[in-house]
Formats: C-alpha cells, structure tokens, sequence
C-alpha cells in the first residue's frame, strides 16, 4: 500500500523560507512523476511543481517559478519543495502526490493516484 507523508509545514514570515518535504513507502513500482499542489480553503488543488521520478525534469507553475525548487531522491523515495521569498498569497494545505502512470497532464490532479494528507503553511507577520 504506497502512502505518502509530508513534513515541514509551518508559521513563516513574508519574505522567508521553508522546505517540504515528502517520504513514499509501499512503492512497488517507479512512479511517473510526483508533484506538489496546494489548496486554499474552498477552492480546488492547485498544481505548482512536478518531477519526473526517472529524468529528474521538474516543471514549475508560473506563480512558483524562480522561488521553488522541487527535488526528487530515488534512493530514498523523497521529494522535497524549497520554498523561497514565501508571500501570503503561498499560505495553504500542500500535498504531496504520486501518479503512477498513464498519459494525462501532470499539471492536472486526476493524473495522480495517490496523494498525502497534507501540511499547512503559514505565511503572515
């Protein structure tokens, strides 16, 4: 059963830093890709960012490119997002997630099957 958890949510003021991270266990196969989303409350997951597991190509969206970088660990199945020039409109719920296969765009979330619980973060002074 391949779950995913992710670590390093918090408080952190505009401007600041964090680092996500994601660990996979119970994986039985190379994923395609993992990513990160986020969701704010009463709206829909938001793709910023995803790896290639096996390439390591990363993609970014528009609002995250230049402050974000996503990072992939085959050996240790993790995948880390650090968080740079974090601004208020960056606080919510980020999950991780695992898309085994398939062919449809990585920047959707139906393209993932498996997905962690979450962690929020916090940007505010």
């Amino acid at each position: 059963q391949v779950q995913l958890q992710e670590s390093g949510g918090g408080l952190v003021q505009p401007g600041g830093s964090l680092r996500l991270s994601c660990a996979a266990s119970g994986l039985t196969f190379s994923p395609r890709s993992m990513g990160w989303f986020r969701q704010v409350s009463g709206k829909g997951r938001e793709w910023l960012a995803h790896v290639l597991w096996t390439t390591g190509t990363s993609v970014y969206a528009d609002v995250v490119q230049g402050r974000f970088v996503i990072s992939r660990d085959n050996a240790k199945n993790t995948m880390d997002l650090q968080m740079n020039s974090l601004k208020s409109d960056d606080t919510g719920v980020y999950f991780c997630a695992a898309a085994s296969g398939g062919f449809v765009d990585l920047r959707f979330s139906r393209a993932y099957g498996y997905w962690g619980q979450g962690t929020q973060v916090t940007v505010s002074s």
